[in-house]
């Protein structure tokens, strides 16, 4: 590290506060022998570490680390992290005072060592009170562009990214749900490198660029979570789409036990994917590799293994307030472009407008308490004020929606019955009277919930999502974070 970058005399910022040691800096240095330098507000610590031979360490070796305290350095926080293996490179964000930005992303040598970072890291307290928060971190490369004509094929637009961008590598087009002819009018473009899609997103991104006459809608894709392989080495759930929607559960299940009579264990269905579920793993593996690419009432399959959700890192985080609040029997399998339908706590987001009318598409907020302290001045407001994203649930989504397009509220009917173990079943029918003379007169999921609670929260989801499909609209912003690897 430079005596420049140390004393914070590098014309671009200084980086030393009077509660940074100085000593404690040089003595990790000498330490370790990794190089220190400040650049573009970030200080990078190894990158390459010392004796290295050879090409970076691939994708999803590195993690991004949050909620570090701002007067913590590299002195504290690589002897941390090397807990969980070798850094390549450790990178602190910096602000002009001194203090860190509170994240920092390392780079490990192995993505196992990033795996294990996350699990031993991941609401460690690395101060009294003080918990940081560890995930996976990827370069992206890829964009979603949305607004394309439906009815241009993969080959067509793959052609036309090429020649009005640069470094494209490859396009994923997922058919129409209910017209396997068409796409869904939106694509994801793949390129080579981080900052080629970046290069590309600049070009694209003003909002005025056209595609085959039609202005295009552009933005980043948000990866799907990353999934160890010792958890994957475990799964037995396949994962299977562009389904017809007309096609039965019970067809699935028959189609998938030919090669093996009896191996299915389970089938579940939604719109046009499915899950299936084997008794045995060697089933589930030998049945997507002679399954995918199979017709099923006359569409083309894709069979993977399905990824699991990890229900402790998931409560973990709920705890941290890094997501919504899922009931835990409820969280089963998020694969692909659709979360499973049982996730209830978290709302799928439609489409910006219905119609013309607003429809709850909201970012997340975060979700954490704040103390309540004596003599806070507190103004009462009315819940219609607020923005959609301060409403997690799907039923408080579902009132606002009403009100902000002028509805009466939606009305709850409950209704039970009992199965055949004795459990007394529930189930909420929703009746919407604004639309109640349409083409629908009220809404009721086909699923039975054990819980009033998970009852009244499915009816409502089931509602928002059949009025979408009403209106013939596909969610954009749910479009960005489906792409799949």
């Amino acid at each position: 590290m430079n005596e420049e970058n140390i004393d914070g005399t590098n014309g671009c910022s200084k980086v030393r506060t009077g509660t940074q040691n100085e000593a404690a800096l040089l003595a990790l240095m000498e330490k370790t022998g990794y190089n220190m330098v400040q650049e573009n507000g970030q200080r990078k610590f190894g990158g390459p570490p010392p004796g290295w031979e050879g090409p970076p360490p691939p994708r999803g070796c590195e993690v991004f680390v949050g909620k570090i305290p701002r007067d913590m350095y590299e002195d504290e926080l690589v002897p941390v992290f090397e807990r969980a293996g070798k850094i390549y490179e450790f990178r602190l964000m910096m602000e002009f005072s001194g203090e860190n930005r509170g994240y920092a992303f390392v780079m490990y040598t192995t993505k196992e060592e990033a795996q294990l970072a996350i699990r031993i890291l991941n609401n460690y307290e690395i101060r009294p009170g003080k918990f940081i928060g560890v995930c996976v971190s990827l370069d992206n490369c890829r964009l979603f562009i949305g607004a394309i004509p439906k009815e241009k094929k993969k080959e067509e637009i793959l052609d036309e990214m090429k020649k009005v961008t640069e470094g494209v590598v490859d396009v994923i087009v997922y058919p129409s749900a209910t017209d396997k002819t068409k796409n869904r009018g939106f694509a994801f473009v793949e390129y080579e490198s981080h900052r080629a899609a970046a290069m590309a997103r600049r070009k694209l991104i003003p909002g005025t660029f056209q595609l085959w006459g039609h202005t295009i809608q552009v933005d980043w894709a948000d990866p799907e979570k990353e999934v160890d392989e010792e958890t994957m080495q475990r799964v037995k759930v396949l994962y299977v789409r562009n389904l017809m929607i007309s096609t039965t559960e019970e067809t699935i299940k028959a189609e998938f036990n030919k090669f093996k009579p009896g191996a299915v264990e389970r089938v579940k269905k939604l719109r046009d994917y499915a899950f299936v579920h084997f008794f045995n793993r060697e089933d589930a593996v030998a049945a997507m590799s002679v399954m995918n690419g199979k017709c099923i009432d006359g569409a083309s399959i894709e069979v993977t293994l399905a990824k699991p959700v990890n229900k402790e890192n998931t409560w973990r985080q709920q705890l941290n307030g890094q997501i919504s609040p899922n009931s835990e029997n409820l969280i089963v399998f998020a694969n692909k472009e659709e979360s499973h339908p049982k996730t209830l706590g978290k709302l799928p987001t439609l489409p910006a407008r219905l119609n013309g009318q607003h429809s709850p598409s909201p970012p997340e907020v975060e979700r954490c308490t704040y103390p309540f302290y004596p003599g806070i001045k507190l103004t009462p407001i009315s819940m219609y004020s607020l923005k959609s994203n301060h409403f997690n649930s799907a039923v408080m989504h579902l009132d606002y929606y009403c009100n902000k397009n002028n509805w009466a509220p939606p009305e709850y009917y409950l209704y039970s019955t009992t199965s055949q173990d004795g459990k007394v079943l529930l189930v909420y029918k929703i009746v919407i009277p604004a639309i109640a003379n349409g083409s629908q007169s009220y809404f009721m999921p086909d699923k039975l919930c054990t819980t009033l609670e998970d009852a009244k929260e499915l009816a409502a989801q089931f509602t928002l999502l059949h009025l979408d499909r009403e209106h013939n609209l596909f969610s954009l912003d749910l479009c960005r974070r489906i792409w799949r690897k």
